[in-house]
């Protein structure tokens, strides 16, 4: 019998990416900032240590200038490093992502060979994780692009990191159709709003 449950997943994601690819440059860009600037005044970044962020591809929130943001008030950044034989991600520090990240897996910035030998991290110490995806909701369910890399990182290797979900508002809906393995966002932050997704789902 078919998963229905899994078809439903991939229309929604499908649609979703295609709503979000058809945001012209200059949009995405101005939400971005809309979004970049909620996050650097946050009490809860402001307060981190380590933060582990997502290099953004194609039509994701931008989150360059917030890595370079953070690297300038002193914060320990890691980035990904997709293990695709694997199907794992690393957590690798970085100082200067102009030099540092190379197109690597999917075509996405990477932390250089160099950057893997000298500079993994911990993921026990990451504190806030930015993540990204395809859709999400206010209870903080979240669909990634069907590879699962941060649900396993997240769910194994970092557990204790805060989950905050980057997204514009067009990628929320009323409900995602999870399933057990869906690592649940802790806060969403798009253009128009912060979801506190913990406080939602206690309501």
């Amino acid at each position: 019998m078919p998963n229905m449950n899994a078809s439903a997943r991939t229309v929604l994601r499908q649609a979703k990416l295609a709503a979000r690819d058809q945001l012209d440059p200059a949009s995405r860009c101005e939400k971005s900032r809309r979004i970049l600037v909620q996050l650097t005044e946050h009490r809860l970044l402001t307060a981190a240590q380590h933060l582990f962020m997502y290099v953004h591809f194609r039509s994701e929130v931008e989150t360059l200038p917030l890595i370079e943001h953070f690297l300038a008030v002193g914060k320990t950044i890691s980035v990904p490093l997709t293990l695709r034989k694997e199907s794992r991600l690393l957590a690798v520090g970085i100082t200067d992502p102009v030099s540092q990240l190379k197109p690597g897996c999917f075509g996405i910035l990477e932390p250089t060979q160099e950057q893997k030998t000298q500079a993994v991290l911990d993921p026990a110490t990451i504190d806030i994780a930015l993540v990204p995806g395809s859709v999400f909701d206010r209870y903080g369910g979240r669909l990634g692009y069907g590879g699962g890399f941060y649900d396993r990182f997240l769910a194994q290797n970092a557990p204790q990191a805060y989950k905050i979900g980057l997204a514009y508002e067009l990628q929320l809906v009323e409900e995602v159709p999870t399933e057990a393995h869906d690592q649940r966002m802790d806060m969403i932050i798009t253009e128009e709003q912060l979801y506190d997704c913990r406080r939602i789902r206690n309501a």
